[in-house]
């Protein structure tokens, strides 16, 4: 709370943050009136956020006050799936619940059989990922590995550079060349832009690299229209070009890398000519590109989630990491790349989760919850999933190959219990669904993956209706289990200060104190901040590997290498002969994921929708306009067409994700993404996709 408007007593300013799955992490002002908030507002101090937020936040007192937000605990009354329930007391569904679980917990089975299943729904360490992981590592449960998103790229950066650490954008200013790769900035990280548009005023050159003319591609200077999954080879190609033209900074690469002669003999294998066929891009346009990239004084290289997620996503990322080493970018604050910042956040997330409690259990991959639900070992060995607990996600829409995770999720013996804001997808199979409160009812603390400042959240209103924070949900669950009594006696200010306990020098000064009085800090780093100026990676040898000991350990290639996709026509030409095309599903602009997507004022009426190119359109004798249907052999998705030159020849653009409920054939893109694993990390491949598109009929 920072202030009261003059003249009405009952009017106050909470600080708070933006909850969800985005890099920046907006810190919020919430006007709150009598009790109700009647706006909302990013904070014009905050260095990032700068006074404004994105569409969708924009809209949420929309989605708090929403009149279909859940306000008691629902049990179920008719079929799984129906959606049928019935409102019940707390202690009627948490007594229930927890007997359920125990019951399991106690059986031949064990509590190997219960499974958490959660995502970033909110991105809080509180909520998120605090007496939630406490309750389940307590209980014995299987571990859920949390890879839906980002595990490619984050290990292949590890393998590079050591950690997820990468340029810092408040130094984009400072840069003559900015390459956005595979990011669709106006869309999934706005807050960068405006520091994009600084460095543009100064003679900056803008690059989108996307099969995509995206909103964001659009405003740039140049739009190079990559195959998907491709990327490893165009960045191999520019380095050829770097080390044949004498483009590289021989200091830094003596100083602050391992493998350099290695890089060069591998990077002489890949020509422009080479790399032409499989990156779709005319040998001379990446020829320019490496130049361009070569010449600049201080290039930063944005790279987004989007581009990790094919067969190859992990080595891809590995190999344009690289880059800015061979270059010397790394010297100059805003230069180098950036995937994430979230490794400069040393909050004590140990003591929040305890993940030294029953270590020795097994571990389900997120992203094969179809495969977890559908076979009696789940897939690795050990009993049947008895019990699902999601929170935080939304599996029904937003998992891959769908229509297993349906399957799964209808099985009458899986007792299954889901914690929401809304009667999701997921909701409708639920057995219990649990009502959480949203971001402006609970306390919260944040990292963020796309600046450097941590930030809290104060509740600015009381819970809506019977709602209860994440929090205080599994504090009663295990109390009522009988589980350590120590794990659920914090409340949640106590949690923030735990967190906030770590000892690690990027933590120091960011204290409870100051993020009660001033809602968010910077870490404790340098500004300007060039994070390998003089080396110092958190790799084992101190360096930038371009030769990784620790991939050849793996069985991997140890340097940087073109990994395909596992379907494109020339990797998998059988099944290219039946479905041609390569779907991707990036996020609408007005959702995230599925969040978002039942706000009538940001859904806008539309539809789902896919965009192709005009010579695949006329191919299949197809205009705008037709009502089509988007297939494989693992399911099917109604969208209506839109023929654009926008998007390469050769991919289908869907942006998503659609809530089944929501479309008019109850699908959505999920239903033809497969379960398989990106080569690093155990990541999903949602973008190594090949479909094909008819008229519906």
């Amino acid at each position: 709370m920072i202030s009261a408007e003059s003249g009405t007593p009952a009017t106050s300013v909470v600080r708070g943050a933006c909850p969800h799955d985005c890099p920046d992490t907006c810190a919020t002002l919430v006007t709150v009136r009598d009790g109700r908030a009647i706006r909302i507002q990013g904070d014009p101090d905050h260095p990032f956020t700068d006074g404004f937020l994105c569409a969708k936040v924009n809209r949420y007192l929309e989605r708090t006050y929403h009149p279909d937000r859940l306000s008691a605990p629902l049990r179920r009354v008719g079929p799984k799936g129906s959606g049928q329930f019935e409102p019940v007391s707390w202690d009627v569904a948490l007594d229930d619940i927890a007997g359920r679980l125990a019951d399991i917990a106690a059986s031949a089975d064990g509590p190997q059989a219960i499974l958490p299943y959660s995502y970033a729904g909110t991105m809080g360490l509180l909520q998120g990922s605090s007496v939630d992981r406490r309750f389940f590592h307590a209980l014995g449960a299987s571990r859920l590995d949390r890879t839906i998103c980002a595990t490619a790229g984050k290990v292949g950066m590890m393998m590079t550079v050591g950690a997820s650490i990468g340029a810092d954008g408040e130094g984009v200013p400072e840069c003559d060349l900015v390459l956005l790769w595979g990011t669709n900035t106006l869309t999934s990280n706005p807050h960068l832009w405006p520091h994009i548009l600084k460095a543009r005023e100064r003679g900056a050159h803008l690059i989108a690299i996307d099969p995509v003319r995206t909103r964001t591609a659009e405003q740039c200077d140049e739009w190079l229209g990559i195959r998907p999954g491709t990327d490893a080879a165009l960045a191999l190609a520019m380095m050829h070009v770097l080390f044949d033209e004498g483009l590289q900074d021989d200091d830094y690469l003596a100083q602050y890398t391992l493998g350099a002669d290695d890089l060069r003999v591998r990077a002489a294998e890949w020509s422009p000519e080479r790399a032409a066929p499989i990156t779709g891009l005319p040998a001379e346009t990446i020829r320019t590109l490496a130049r361009r990239y070569g010449t600049a004084r201080a290039a930063f290289l944005r790279i987004n989630y989007g581009l990790q997620r094919h067969g190859g996503g992990g080595m891809a990322v590995r190999t344009i990491a690289c880059l800015p080493a061979i270059t010397g970018h790394w010297r100059h604050p805003g230069g180098g790349v950036q995937l994430s910042t979230s490794g400069n956040f040393r909050f004590n997330s140990a003591a929040l989760e305890r993940p030294d409690l029953n270590p020795d259990v097994r571990t389900i991959n997120m992203i094969r919850l179809g495969e977890a639900l559908t076979r009696d070992d789940a897939g690795v060995g050990g009993p049947p999933v008895r019990a699902l607990v999601v929170y935080n996600s939304n599996p029904a829409d937003v998992a891959p190959d769908r229509n297993e995770v349906l399957r799964g999720l209808g099985r009458e013996d899986l007792f299954t219990v889901v914690l929401e804001h809304f009667q999701t997808n997921t909701a409708d199979w639920a057995d219990y669904v649990l009502p959480a409160t949203t971001q402006l009812e609970h306390w919260d603390v944040h990292l963020a993956y796309g600046h450097h400042h941590a930030t809290l959240n104060r509740p600015a209103i009381a819970p809506l209706g019977d709602s209860r924070p994440n929090t205080e949900i599994f504090r009663q669950l295990g109390r009522r289990m009988g589980l350590d009594a120590s794990l659920f006696a914090e409340d949640d200010q106590a949690l923030v200060r735990l967190a906030l306990q770590s000892g690690h020098a990027n933590m120091g000064g960011v204290t409870f104190e100051r993020l009660m009085e001033e809602g968010w800090v910077r870490l404790n780093l340098p500004s300007p901040y060039a994070p390998f100026a003089t080396g110092g990676f958190p790799t084992p040898s101190g360096k930038c590997e371009f030769r990784s000991a620790r991939l050849e350990a793996m069985g991997l290639d140890p340097l940087p290498t073109y990994t395909a996709p596992y379907e494109l026509p020339e990797t998998a030409p059988r099944l290219a002969a039946r479905f041609p095309l390569s779907l991707i599903s990036s996020p609408r602009h007005y959702f995230l994921n599925s969040t978002f997507v039942n706000i009538a004022s940001l859904r806008k009426d539309a539809e789902p929708e896919c965009m192709m190119h005009p010579i695949d359109a006329e191919r299949r004798g197809l205009v705008s306009g037709t009502r089509v249907v988007v297939h494989n052999d693992r399911g099917h998705f109604a969208a209506a067409l839109r023929v654009e030159d926008g998007v390469r020849e050769g991919v289908v653009w869907a942006p998503s994700i659609w809530w089944g409920k929501l479309s008019p054939d109850g699908q959505n893109a999920n239903a033809t993404t497969s379960q398989r694993e990106t080569d690093l990390g155990h990541g999903p491949v949602f973008y190594d996709n090949l479909v094909e598109v008819s008229a519906a009929d």
